[in-house]
């Protein structure tokens, strides 16, 4: 019992001994920030068992605490989802004529189950130079950052000529969930009525050693759209099989698909991206992708089989979800499957749809477009006023880093702020490994001089910005 008693002290101090090791190095405002980013990630916001209003509720609290009245305090939430609140706070601009600003993130995560983890996905552990814990990039670190800026600004007593606005919303990580974005921009548009909005999309990257590559400006996004792909028959008794097989036919429609892969399209912000590239990655690579603006349906394989650039030029479709039959000892009477389409906005809803059935060339095959997530968007301008002064800090944050613009080939909530006439911008302040960090997976992380290093970012491009005179965008 004593030596239990001698190990579990020793762990416990072993735990505070790291607690201080991680924190002692801080400056005070960073500090701060680690207890307002810890408070964020542990609160668990997932669909199944979380609560964003509990979230909004703790980062609404930080708010009133650092001085912000409660006319500029907006907790949204609707009956029917209690458990899927917003937040909206307004700090007041002292010049009407100026349009506002928009700080947008959401405050849900991807589920996480604690059983596939190596760590509890709902505690904030720093190991080896990492932060680890679901939502510490995506998207609780650009949340976090926004309500930090907004304490530090009240603290300070710095007075905005741009009325600054944030938003922490809900639903964005699960179709067909409440979505708190879409919400706001259909119900409450004028409480985010704005000139334009900064928001998730865009990572700066890292190479395979950890040299920075890249800072990036998202400008435009695909249209996330699933679809069903569905086979039914009568069945049977497994002992006497026959080729009318739903499982079969399904399995040859999906193969079609995978294989086939959708035109090439390049707008303003993959042409500057490629051509941008192309100088830094030289050699066969940098010539494929010179080549590539020249001449985009003669793409490179070493263009197209990059996952990220051959999302960034054309729409995906991939097979996400199957399920199939009744019984072991029968013939399946229904096989279904989902398919996952990130949509170019060169292209519709419709037309892809119209694809797959094509592709599947069965008639046993039923293709229908389930539920649609929201409007397509077109990209925002990338005029100097928005992308001069993140440069420029960028530059003083990562001197010798290039800052590109980037086409997000999945889909943020900036679809729905973007469909409601507020030009929406993705910031890549945070420098993420290749893998993406374990974004959406396991053991998702950051790297903690990137957190802290994009919060200064962040923090120096909303003060900039908020008191830029020239129009935006």
């Amino acid at each position: 019992m004593n030596k239990f008693i001698t190990c579990l002290s020793a762990a416990l101090l072993l735990t505070l001994t790291q607690t201080a090791n991680a924190t002692d190095t801080l400056r005070p405002d960073q500090a701060a920030y680690r207890e307002l980013y810890k408070e964020l990630v542990e609160t668990n916001t997932t669909l199944s068992s979380g609560s964003c209003t509990e979230a909004a509720e703790k980062m609404a609290a930080r708010l009133r605490k650092a001085g912000m009245p409660e006319s500029g305090i907006h907790l949204i939430t609707v009956p029917e989802h209690p458990r899927e609140g917003n937040l909206v706070a307004v700090l007041q601009g002292s010049n009407p004529k100026l349009k506002p600003m928009l700080l947008l993130a959401h405050i849900d995560v991807v589920e996480a189950k604690r059983e596939d983890w190596t760590r509890d996905p709902f505690t904030l552990i720093e190991e080896d130079g990492y932060f680890y814990a679901r939502g510490t990039f995506d998207d609780k670190a650009m949340a976090s950052v926004w309500v930090d800026s907004l304490v530090r600004f009240l603290q300070d007593g710095f007075k905005p000529k741009r009325t600054i606005k944030m938003a922490l919303t809900c639903g964005e990580e699960t179709s067909g969930a409440f979505n708190g974005a879409q919400y706001l921009s259909s119900e409450k548009r004028e409480l985010i009525d704005a000139g334009f909005a900064l928001n998730e999309g865009a990572m700066a990257q890292l190479d395979e050693q950890g040299k920075r590559l890249m800072v990036s400006l998202q400008a435009g996004e695909k249209t996330s759209q699933n679809y069903q792909l569905e086979v039914t028959n009568i069945g049977g008794h497994s002992s006497k099989p026959v080729k009318n097989n739903a499982i079969y036919h399904l399995a040859a429609g999906l193969s079609r698909v995978g294989a086939y892969a959708f035109p090439i399209h390049l707008n303003d912000a993959t042409r500057e991206y490629f051509s941008r590239m192309a100088d830094i990655k030289s050699g066969a690579i940098g010539e494929a992708m010179r080549e590539l603006v020249k001449a985009p349906a003669t793409a490179s394989n070493l263009i197209t089989d990059d996952p990220l650039w051959n999302a960034m030029i054309r729409t995906t479709c991939v097979a996400t979800m199957v399920s199939a039959g009744h019984a072991t000892n029968a013939l399946p009477q229904r096989a279904t499957a989902n398919v996952n389409c990130r949509i170019h906005p060169e292209e519709s809803i419709e037309g892809v749809r119209k694809t797959l059935e094509d592709l599947v060339a069965d008639p046993e095959i039923k293709v229908t477009t389930k539920e649609i997530r929201g409007p397509a968007t077109k990209a925002p301008p990338l005029t100097k006023a928005i992308t001069q002064p993140v440069e420029k800090i960028a530059s003083k944050i990562y001197p010798g880093v290039p800052l590109l613009p980037i086409f997000q080939s999945g889909a943020t909530d900036g679809q729905f702020t973007g469909a409601a006439g507020i030009p929406t911008y993705g910031v890549g302040a945070y420098f993420i490994d290749p893998d993406l960090g374990g974004i959406h997976g396991l053991n998702e992380r950051i790297r903690v001089q990137s957190l802290y290093d994009g919060r200064d970012f962040l923090h120096e491009l909303v003060k900039t910005l908020a008191n830029t005179t020239s129009a935006i965008p």
